[in-house]
């Protein structure tokens, strides 16, 4: 975690706020895609599911 926190704070130059602001923002973005991949899967489950029935 700690380094996680300097390559953050390196990224934005020693300032904090801006740092804190990045990882918030890609913490977010990662939330987003891994909430869309499951929302795929689960369509595809779905969709596979009914497929598998018409057959």
């Amino acid at each position: 975690m700690e380094e996680i926190a300097r390559a953050y704070l390196l990224t934005s130059a020693g300032d904090a706020d801006l740092a804190l602001r990045c990882v918030i923002a890609d913490a977010l973005s990662d939330l987003l895609e891994s909430d869309r991949r499951a929302r795929e899967r689960s369509r595809l489950i779905s969709r596979g599911y009914v497929r598998g029935r018409d057959g």
